[in-house]
């Protein structure tokens, strides 16, 4: 990341004890006694909205009501039948959008019942029993190509398993976790939480990751199909998208989520090098992520620059507000004109814009900010494998994922949908399901 060029991009800005505190959970989870009074403002509703806004579907009262009534294990297991990952996804789903703003108590009070950290407190809870909750069902002797060790990929080789089917993950990185590993705030994912949820999944028996291996390099889709009873591909978006303004190339311009994975992967962060005055292109959760911890890191000027007004950004209200209470200045219409500096990145020059009938149409007024750092956190694209029918620029599927190959599923950001955990995990586990019925028919 640093280079002869790029003397502002320096590691060691704070003391370790310093960034160790800032990088500590963002979230304390529940003691017994606190979950049990989180627990108690539940209303238990009978057509309870947080359910329907769940994409995996949980039963929310459910559990909070088996917490309230002293057995958070036997809530977990309610959370873990329909989100295998409930765990991470208790961690950084962003709850205030999704159930905690369909609940009754956010519409009466402006206080939802906090149902994130009650399903943290649940799947910890069975998690620390370090037994897994659910067993393998009689061999099938069918066999099921995976690609991608992502939430998508997990949650539907651990459904197909159960069911007794054997199957192979192959993944292009030496870790398992997509996203979970390599693409969350640290300061939402600490102590190695990823990893440890991942091998406690595979406690259910039956799957096998194959590591370093890359679709189109180390094995083709035609192959697995011919090797395989079905296939389920949960590749992520590979590419990231281009600045699209001069300077895109200069040294200190790179992608965001490149600099996520390398802090997710850090073993000191006093190591990791970060530059004083840093622009982040973007306005989605991967935008606030790599901007709350470059402010983090120790970098002295932090800005989000979005290309549209605050209402249009994708990343929630909570993610703006904590970019925000951590010191990030939060700049939006506007866009990139160009990165200037001899030879690395100086300063950017952004143009105003106007978002009128939907239309974004800059105005000819810029301003220049110093940025010895720039990230790209632009959206990213699919590297389409050959032969699938695309909805746009990700892969079309019909139903529960299928595709327009015979035997072919897909689930997770590669295809259309929001891209989030949860919602990657539920279309794992209903292509699942949908590839359990083919096979068994």
């Amino acid at each position: 990341m640093t280079s002869p060029l790029t003397p502002g991009i320096v590691p060691g800005r704070l003391p370790a004890d310093r960034l160790t505190e800032n990088f500590d959970d963002l979230h304390a989870p529940y003691d017994g006694h606190e979950a049990a009074v989180a627990a108690d403002r539940c209303y238990f509703c009978h057509d309870a909205p947080c359910i329907t806004a769940c994409p995996t579907a949980i039963d929310i009262p459910l559990f909070i009501r088996q917490i309230a009534s002293g057995q958070p294990e036997a809530a977990g297991h309610t959370i873990l039948e329909q989100n295998i990952l409930g765990g991470m996804c208790a961690r950084v789903c962003p709850t205030e959008t999704l159930c905690e703003e369909a609940c009754v108590r956010e519409a009466a009070e402006g206080a939802p019942v906090e149902i994130g950290r009650l399903q943290r407190h649940a799947t910890d809870a069975v998690m620390a029993r370090q037994v897994h909750p659910f067993t393998r069902a009689a061999p099938t002797g069918k066999r099921v190509a995976v690609v991608g060790a992502g939430p998508a990929g997990l949650a539907c080789a651990h459904r197909l398993a159960m069911q007794g089917h054997d199957v192979v993950i192959h993944e292009a990185r030496p870790k398992p976790g997509g996203l979970n590993e390599y693409g969350i705030a640290a300061y939402k994912s600490t102590d190695d939480f990823a990893a440890r949820e991942v091998d406690w999944l595979l406690g259910i028996g039956g799957i096998t990751i194959a590591y370093g291996s890359a679709l189109g390099r180390d094995v083709t889709l035609e192959g697995l199909r011919d090797t395989h009873d079905a296939v389920f591909l949960g590749i992520g978006l590979g590419a990231v998208n281009a600045l699209g303004a001069p300077g895109d190339d200069k040294d200190g311009v790179s992608d965001a989520v490149n600099f996520i994975a390398e802090l997710r992967q850090a073993s000191d962060l006093a190591a990791l090098p970060v530059g004083r005055n840093v622009v982040v292109i973007g306005g989605g959760m991967t935008a606030v992520d790599a901007a709350v911890q470059s402010k983090l890191l120790g970098a002295e000027n932090v800005t989000i620059a979005y290309r549209r007004g605050r209402d249009r950004m994708g990343a929630s209200g909570f993610e703006q507000d904590l970019a925000a209470s951590k010191g990030v200045r939060i700049l939006t219409n506007v866009r990139p004109v160009a990165v200037h500096g001899n030879g690395a990145a100086a300063e950017i020059e952004l143009e105003y814009t106007t978002d009128a009938g939907g239309t974004l149409t800059g105005t000819g007024e810029t301003i220049r900010l110093a940025a010895d750092q720039v990230f790209r956190a632009i959206g990213q694209a699919l590297l389409p494998p050959e032969g699938l029918a695309l909805d746009g620029r990700k892969i079309r599927v019909d139903g529960a994922g299928r595709t327009s190959l015979d035997r072919v599923w897909a689930g997770g950001d590669c295809t259309t949908g929001e891209d989030l955990t949860v919602v990657a995990v539920a279309e794992g586990r209903d292509a699942a399901e949908d590839i359990h019925k083919a096979l068994m028919a």
